[in-house]
């Protein structure tokens, strides 16, 4: 027996007024989810801690079936692990977004208009970070190219402060989420004068794209220490995802991770690579479990964007799940499959929330049937409900 789990990052939702009081996933064409949900064990799952952020971070580590209150040491260290930076005990690890800023004159003045620079590209933002690391690298801070809008700051003895998430504050004044540490407000002031009229942001600006014309700050935390997952579950795992956190979670918890060419965490990601790669790894014996992780639907509910969350949830469906479920028909491989979000992330809000996710709990040997679909809705009158979300994936391997 095989496992797998496939996350879409933030695709649960809310009712839209828009889409006829329905959410994405309900609205959503999933054949194949619908199809999987006949057969399958559905229910919500509580991801997040209460009184913890409702972060990808402490999510996908409930999903893994990491206690976040127990090995959840910030965001950053995670990413760092992935990047490859090799963190001292004393060192502060913390995410460093290329944020748009509006125009005003005043810095203080500007607001937050798109927390991932229009998602833009990592060999562009290569360019732009290696002009912050000439301006601001030294023995105390240390900053480090990431993927996309996605970077890193090492703070050599530095101090977990409290930062606000970038995507937490769309469309609000700066002014009071600027850093309190005066070096670090320094820097995101000054980056603004660095990047704004950067050719690469005004070759950006004349193609109608965000410019990606300010460093941003959040996620601090320190070296993270996680238990082998092996040793947790007795399964070795593999990881595919196109984002630094989830292959830092891996790393650090001594997973494989396998790297898919044109996965990038957009809307456009390379879905069939995702699920063949799957495939190939589970059938040639390289892993018993593995962890497929796709940023698009998290990405266009920051966005706001209602038309392409939805065509993420359906790219998902026909794209990843069909091809890998195809596939695995064909080899005759026999799995169990967990489908489900790591948090909501609403459109109305354009962050995350955490609220309760749906999942589907899925096993290629039975034939039960039932007469549900995948959703919100139908997950909660499903009266399932796992309340730690951190034993979800012990349904998996039971």
């Amino acid at each position: 027996m095989k496992y797998v789990i496939i996350l879409g990052d933030g695709m649960s939702d809310e009712p839209l007024k828009e889409l006829g009081n329905k959410t994405p996933l309900e609205v959503a064409k999933t054949v194949t989810l619908d199809k999987l949900a006949k057969k399958s064990e559905i229910g919500i799952a509580y991801t997040i801690p209460e009184g913890m952020k409702p972060g990808s971070d402490t999510a996908n580590l409930s999903v893994l079936g990491y206690n976040p209150e127990k090995y959840y040491t910030g965001r950053s260290p995670l990413e760092a692990l992935s990047i490859g930076v090799d963190l001292e005990d004393s060192d502060i690890a913390i995410r460093c977004n290329f944020v748009t800023l509006s125009d005003e004159d005043k810095f203080d003045d500007k607001t937050m208009i798109d927390h991932s620079s229009g998602e833009i590209s990592t060999e562009e933002a290569k360019e732009l970070i290696n002009l912050i690391i000439s301006e601001f690298n030294n023995e105390i801070y240390q900053f480090y190219l990431g993927t996309s809008y996605r970077h890193l700051l090492i703070w050599k003895k530095g101090k977990v402060i409290d930062l606000s998430q970038p995507h937490d504050i769309l469309g609000e004044k700066i002014s009071k989420y600027l850093p309190s540490d005066e070096k670090l407000n320094e820097m995101v002031r000054r980056s603004y004068e660095l990047l704004n009229n950067h050719p690469i942001n005004i070759k950006r600006h004349e193609k109608g794209l965000n410019k990606a014309n300010s460093i941003w700050f959040w996620g601090a935390g320190t070296k993270p220490k996680l238990d082998s997952f092996q040793e947790k579950t007795g399964k070795t795992g593999a990881m595919i995802s196109a984002v630094d956190l989830l292959k830092g979670i891996a790393i650090g918890s001594g997973m494989k991770v396998v790297d898919v060419e044109g996965a990038n965490g957009t809307l456009h990601t390379n879905y069939e690579g995702k699920a063949l790669a799957a495939v190939n790894a589970l059938k040639n014996d390289e892993c018993d479990f593995i962890y497929i992780h796709v940023e698009a639907p998290d990405e266009m509910g920051h966005q706001g964007n209602v038309k392409n969350k939805i065509k993420a949830i359906e790219y998902l469906d026909e794209r990843l799940i069909k091809v890998f479920t195809d596939e695995m028909e064909k080899n005759n491989i026999e799995y169990r499959m967990l489908i489900m979000p790591d948090h909501p992330t609403p459109i109305w809000c354009r962050t995350h929330t955490s609220d309760p996710v749906p999942y589907l709990l899925y096993d290629s040997s039975k034939n039960e049937k039932y007469n549900w679909s995948y959703n919100e809705k139908e997950a909660k009158a499903s009266d399932n409900v796992v309340d730690k979300g951190y034993t979800i994936i012990g349904k998996l391997f039971d």
